[in-house]
């Protein structure tokens, strides 16, 4: 009986627990049912927090536990307990505690060919396997075998059991102990013929949520690694793959599409990335330090653990996990114009006082008393600029390149040095002449040398064009430059010639003061050549390029080629056709007709070009200096392509979980035949553009997981036949760029103005400067009060830095 003072609810809940009558039973189910039937899941709530769950439970171990069964109570009530159930937490453990398991398998296994009987019963299972410790016991107690008994192959008749049936296995098979069982007793061969059975027969698409539950079986029991050992003895990867590509032509087959990519993809073997090392080709010795060849261990398939899992959602969310915008946003006024105390005396402050320098300048050159000009808004000075593009001119001496302006600040390095030693590539390509501009022939630099560091071959195109400003020689033959003064010579006239060619409309860019700045910037790798972008300097388009229309499934296409190039591996090439760690590989490479490729400059960072077919190449990119990682940024040169071919680029060793390339991004070209046109822009890119995890991992010692690539697949059209291009991940902007637009800020300000200090506050590693920079305004006059409001006034002091 219900306690005095219940509600109307808890009077039934209890009348229908305790009672042995029939019609006040059904009569409460019925009650019960049309209070659910409106309204919101609210009243669900409502229910199972009155005791609604252990009141059904309870009257369903007492129908089915007696001697006469009356299914046309047992059937409601397994109908209600499986909709109130659905919505509770904890409904394992009360159907556990109360025994209802037990007496559900029970009606089950009396009910196999009565299907009105048995679909409530299956429907019930299900719910209870939604608690992973309940769907164990069920297992147990042999749950699947019951199940097994129910599924068959294609037939028309009793859908709606069968799909029970199938629902109430792929919840079983969540519990891992589960999918040993199942593997044990060699389910995994049944189910890929019940969904090979089920695909083939229905054509007319009818039952595809029957076949959408035969993958979601799969799916959970290739969860344990003996699961998936399994799944590819018995072919499924190939039966999976020729079905879902039988089911690619139909839109709303897409949910089948989907899942058996799931399984695809977990099950395909893992491999490492095609090298001896992922540590990075460039190592650098840190001063103190001892040195020491940390090894990186790749991992395969069978350094997975036993029941290792891929959760890809909750990695997801653990990498993209961020704080709200708003959370550092200070809103206390008080607290904004608090000035706290110092954290250190005053004396030790005084160490930084060489970092601003505005305060001790006695600004000599300024009058006693303000001058009319005080008013002045400009800020840049507006006579001609005597270094820019413009104004670049042949150097009749070697004393006179680059005038005053290219001179290194520190004075050490003489004006003509740069082109005095900078040496070509050693290459020759002809060139004929046409008679209209669609017909040109490529010609132009391909990489200029820097400065007196030794190189045995640079690479100088020859070109002919009818078009005014660009070289209209015959031919430039290619050549090696030696420290002879006859060869000097050679060389200070090709680089005349081609400076002649520049049409000075790159703003602030100057290719001389760009060429003397690189000869002061070291690198690990001590870098010879300037790539033909940096050198000869690149503009925004006058145009606008929308974001890329992603296709529908292009990204679902791209990881069914890649499990099929992993189930035929036998049609790929696997050609390597560059490497940065060996260097003789190009050489042996010019017998077959394939892009070249070329990384060996300033932030280009291309390590291995692998082509797997014809028109296709996977790309690998060189970690950062002395680690094995941080490869999602790429920089290279790719020349001898054929015009209007698509070619396919695959960088297979990024790292970031997800990225713009996947909503709309392209990647950057840069063509040096439209840069010899007047068209020196950096230009998007590339369709059929994807971006998704791959089959590459790794394990580095310090790391309990294994790690996954992802790649970034696009393709592309060259318009030019054996141009020389250039693709980078977004606009390259190298150290030697940084201190070139320093140099120029410096001569193009106008100093009346603005005071403008360039200091060294430290040196890298590797040793180049860095750079400190204040930029303020000039006191328009040497009064005490503005001299006073420069020194007092607030300071926004900003560092910016740049890895590469």
């Amino acid at each position: 009986m219900a306690a005095e003072g219940s509600s109307g609810l808890q009077v039934l809940l209890s009348t229908l627990q305790s009672s042995d009558d029939r019609d006040v039973i059904q009569n409460i189910l019925s009650v019960l049912s049309e209070l659910l039937s409106v309204g919101t899941h609210k009243r669900i709530h409502y229910m199972i927090s009155k005791g609604g769950s252990e009141a059904l439970l309870q009257t369903l171990v007492n129908l089915g536990r007696s001697d006469s069964k009356d299914y046309s109570l047992l059937i409601p009530l397994l109908r209600l307990l499986v909709r109130v159930g659905q919505k509770d937490a904890n409904i394992g453990e009360k159907c556990q505690k109360l025994e209802a398991t037990d007496v559900t398998l029970s009606l089950a296994r009396r009910n196999l060919t009565k299907f009105e009987f048995l679909a409530p019963c299956l429907d019930a299972i299900r719910m209870y396997a939604s608690n992973v410790p309940t769907g164990s016991m069920l297992g147990i107690n042999g749950a699947m075998e019951l199940l097994f008994k129910v599924i068959t192959p294609y037939n028309r008749r009793h859908t709606q059991t069968i799909k029970a049936a199938i629902d109430a296995l792929a919840a079983l098979l969540k519990s891992k102990s589960n999918g040993r069982r199942a593997v044990n007793r060699g389910y995994v061969n049944g189910l890929l013929q019940f969904y090979q059975d089920w695909h083939s027969c229905d054509s007319s698409n009818n039952f595809i949520s029957i076949r959408r539950g035969l993958l979601r079986c799969l799916k959970h029991i290739t969860n344990v690694r003996s699961g998936r050992d399994a799944f590819l003895q018995a072919k499924g990867m190939e039966i999976l793959f020729t079905t879902a590509q039988d089911c690619l032509p139909y839109k709303n087959m897409d949910s089948l599409v989907n899942a058996a990519i799931q399984v695809l993809r977990k099950c395909c073997p893992k491999c490492t990335l095609p090298m001896s090392t992922i540590r990075s080709s460039y190592a650098f010795h840190i001063p103190g330090t001892p040195r020491s060849d940390v090894p990186v261990k790749t991992c395969s398939q069978d350094d997975d653990s036993e029941d290792e899992e891929e959760i890809e959602l909750e990695k997801t969310l653990e990498n993209l996990e961020i704080k709200d915008d708003d959370d550092d946003l200070e809103t206390d006024l008080n607290k904004l114009k608090f000035k706290p105390n110092l954290d250190r005396p005053e004396v030790d402050l005084k160490q930084y006082k060489t970092l601003f320098p505005e305060l001790d300048h006695n600004f000599k050159d300024l009058e006693a008393e303000p001058e009319d000009g005080l008013n002045d808004k400009g800020n840049i000075s507006s006579k001609p600029n005597p270094y820019s593009c413009n104004n670049l001119a042949t150097p009749k001496t070697k004393g006179d390149i680059g005038g005053k302006g290219a001179s290194c600040t520190d004075g050490k390095t003489s004006p003509g040095t740069a082109l005095e030693n900078c040496k070509l590539r050693k290459k020759s390509i002809d060139a004929n002449i046409m008679e209209n501009e669609s017909k040109n022939d490529i010609g132009e630099i391909n990489r200029l040398q820097n400065h007196s560091k030794n190189l045995t071959s640079a690479t100088l195109f020859r070109r002919n064009l009818e078009e005014p400003g660009l070289l209209t020689r015959n031919s430039i033959t290619s050549f090696k430059v030696c420290r002879s003064d006859g060869d000097e010579s050679e060389n200070f006239k090709i680089v005349n010639q081609l400076l002649e060619c520049h049409r000075g409309n790159i703003p602030f860019h100057n290719p001389q003061i760009y060429m003397n700045n690189a000869e002061g910037t070291k690198s690990v790798p001590d870098f010879k050549l300037l790539a033909f972008p940096d050198f000869w300097g690149h503009c925004s388009p006058p145009y606008s390029q929308k974001l890329e229309e992603k296709k529908y499934g292009s990204q679902r296409d791209n990881i069914l080629d890649d499990i099929q190039r992993s189930l035929q591996p036998r049609n790929l090439l696997n050609r390597v056709v560059f490497d940065l760690d060996n260097s003789s590989l190009p050489e042996n490479s010019e017998q077959f007709d394939t892009l070249k490729f070329y990384s060996k400059f300033e932030s280009g960072n291309l390590r291995n070009v692998i082509q797997v077919r014809e028109f296709e190449y996977d790309l690998i990119m060189n970690a950062d200096v002395n680690t094995s990682q941080h490869h999602q940024w790429f920089y290279f040169e790719v020349s001898a392509m054929r015009a209007n071919v698509p070619y396919r680029f695959n960088v297979i060793n990024c790292e970031k979980v997800n990225s713009q390339f996947n909503y709309g991004m392209q990647p950057l070209i840069y063509s040096v035949t439209e840069a010899l046109r007047g068209k020196s822009y950096w230009v998007r890119t590339g369709h059929n553009i994807a971006y998704y995890k791959n089959l590459f991992c790794f394990r580095a010692p310090e790391e309990k997981k294994r790690r996954r690539y992802y790649t970034l697949t696009f393709t592309l059209k060259f318009p030019h036949n054996d141009d020389v291009c250039y693709l980078a991940y977004h606009y390259p902007y190298t150290y030697t760029a940084l201190t070139s637009h320093l140099q120029l800020l410096e001569q193009r300000l106008d100093s009346k103005k603005i005071y403008f200090k360039q200091q060294t506050m430290c040196h890298t590693l590797g040793g180049n400067p860095c750079p400190i920079v204040t930029i303020t305004a000039r006191p328009t006059s040497r009064c005490q009060s503005y001299l006073q409001e420069l020194g007092e006034g607030g300071w926004n002091y900003r560092k910016a830095a740049k890895k590469h």
